[in-house]
């Protein structure tokens, strides 16, 4: 079995830190987002692996080259203007053969690992099987409806009426019979070739559709909210490891890692709490739920439920909370009043 990742999106909805980066590569809890996919893939046991990249496709084969540091082999697919998923799996027909696929939306996190669904699919040989998920609010989301021994007999994009509670999570695996079906459709109203599409036609072809319910924690962090709540709930799998400096001034809650090469002094730190390479902390409370990237700078602050990207700098700020800090930003109490500097599309939410 072989796994297409798609990366090619170009993430307006996380704008102002998709100006700098891809949103597959921003941060949570140390790691890039898609990271924690191309880690759950090999896990499964899939080695041979294509991304799908856009524009900035140089800076996925930057981040990984072939693959070898993960222990598995890259190839890249340069997608020209994002034409929807199915269309993605259009274009990789040579990279995927004739061989069953995993399909991952680089900009998912499922915490639990696809081998489950991998081995399932592999024993019982349907034509396709989804990743899906309970939500609350149904209407937000493509929904799988679901019949006896898990056939899903239809998908309804974001439904306005009731039609079931589980969505579809960003993780597919196909039998090579998804390739009749995404030469099969046309381009929806939006322009794009569109993988529900493509699955509702092996539905209605007579093929096999199978769903099969995540068991535990999954995000499509695609939102800045999103990107916070997957932070949270990876730093609270860390178990304290101290390799770089703390010193006796210093006290620790809860799980904390402190990377080698990073510096905290005279700080109170309230796990989990991420502290990376090169980062010196100094007079100052972290955490809960803090990642603090390499190199970053922090000083008399009070930061809660928040992530500084590399080379960040916050000082003499206190009470920051569920924020993201971009790569070698500042946020700091100056002396001449207040002064605020937005770049473009960035947003500010002002608590009362």
């Amino acid at each position: 079995m072989k796994a297409l990742v798609l990366a090619g999106g170009v993430g307006t909805r996380l704008r102002p830190l998709t100006h700098s980066r891809p949103k597959q590569l921003i941060p949570v809890a140390g790691k890039s987002v898609i990271h924690y996919g191309l880690e759950s893939i090999r896990n499964a046991g899939i080695s041979d692996v294509g991304i799908v990249v856009g524009e900035r496709g140089d800076e996925f084969r930057e981040r990984f080259g072939d693959g070898r540091d993960l222990g598995i082999r890259i190839t890249y697919v340069d997608q020209e203007r994002p034409d929807g998923l199915a269309h993605c799996v259009l274009i990789a027909q040579e990279f995927l053969g004739a061989d069953d696929f995993l399909m991952y939306l680089g900009d998912n996190i499922v915490l639990e690992g696809i081998g489950p669904l991998v081995d399932e699919f592999e024993a019982n040989r349907p034509d396709a099987m989804l990743l899906l998920g309970k939500v609350d609010d149904p209407s937000e989301y493509g929904v799988a409806v679901v019949g006896d021994a898990r056939n899903v007999e239809s998908l309804v994009e974001k439904p306005e009426t009731f039609v079931g509670d589980l969505a579809v999570v960003g993780a597919y695996v196909f039998s090579p019979a998804i390739h009749d079906a995404v030469r099969a459709i046309r381009p929806s109203g939006r322009g794009e070739l569109e993988i529900t599409e493509a699955i509702q036609w092996l539905v209605d072809t007579g093929r096999r559709v199978v769903g099969y319910e995540c068991p535990g924690y999954w995000k499509d962090a695609g939102r800045l909210a999103d990107l916070l709540a997957c932070n949270r709930a990876l730093l609270d799998r860390l178990s304290t490891d101290i390799a770089g400096t703390v010193d006796a001034d210093s006290t620790i809650h809860g799980p904390v890692v402190v990377a080698r090469g990073a510096v905290v002094s005279r700080c109170e730190l309230v796990g989990p709490v991420l502290v990376e390479s090169g980062a010196v902390v100094r007079d100052s409370t972290l955490g809960p739920h803090t990642a603090v990237g390499p190199n970053c700078r922090v000083a008399d602050a009070e930061i809660a439920d928040s992530i500084l990207l590399d080379e960040a700098t916050v000082q003499g700020v206190g009470g920051l909370t569920g924020s993201i800090v971009g790569q070698a930003a500042s946020v700091r109490r100056g002396t001449e009043g207040p002064l605020l500097i937005l770049g473009d599309s960035s947003e500010v939410v002002l608590g009362p």
